[in-house]
C-alpha cells in the first residue's frame, strides 16, 4: 500500500479532480493509475509532475515509442518496478514488439555493465569524444 494511501476520484478535491480529468482526457482513458492517486495527496506535486510529463512525452523530435522505450530503460536501471510495468504497457501500446523489448533489455544490461566498469576503472574521457 502506498505510504499515504490513494486519493480516489470520488474523494478528490476540485483541484485534484481537474488534474485527473486532464490525465484521462490526454491519455484517452477512463481510469487513473495508482501513481497519480498516490501523489494526489500533494496537489502541487501532482499538477507539476503531470504538466512536466505531458509536455515531455508529447510528440516532438522523438516519436512516442522511442520516448516510452527510453523511459522503460531508465526505469529498469533505477529498478522501479511500478515504472517498468507502466512504461512497458505504454511502449507495447505504442508498438513495441517482444523482439524490441528483448533487444532493449540487452542494451540496458550492456550499458549498465560497461558504465560500472568505466566507473570502477576510472577511465578518462578520450579527447576525440570532446570535439564536435
Amino acid at each position: 500500500m502506498a505510504t499515504l494511501g490513494f486519493i480516489e476520484y470520488g474523494d478528490a478535491s476540485p483541484e485534484v479532480r481537474a488534474v485527473f480529468d486532464d490525465i484521462m482526457r490526454t491519455r484517452n482513458t477512463d481510469w487513473i493509475n495508482n501513481f497519480w492517486k498516490a501523489i494526489a495527496h500533494d496537489p502541487a506535486t501532482l499538477r507539476r509532475t503531470w504538466e512536466s510529463i505531458r509536455e515531455i512525452m508529447a510528440p516532438g523530435a522523438l516519436d512516442p515509442l522511442t520516448k516510452e522505450m527510453i523511459y522503460l530503460a531508465v526505469s529498469v536501471t533505477n529498478q522501479c518496478g511500478y515504472c517498468i510495468a507502466s512504461h512497458t504497457a505504454a511502449a507495447r501500446k505504442a508498438g513495441m514488439t517482444d523482439a524490441m523489448f528483448q533487444e532493449l533489455m540487452a542494451v540496458v544490461g550492456m550499458a549498465n555493465e560497461t558504465n560500472r566498469l568505466v566507473t570502477g576503472y576510472q577511465v578518462e574521457i578520450d579527447e576525440r569524444f570532446k570535439t564536435k
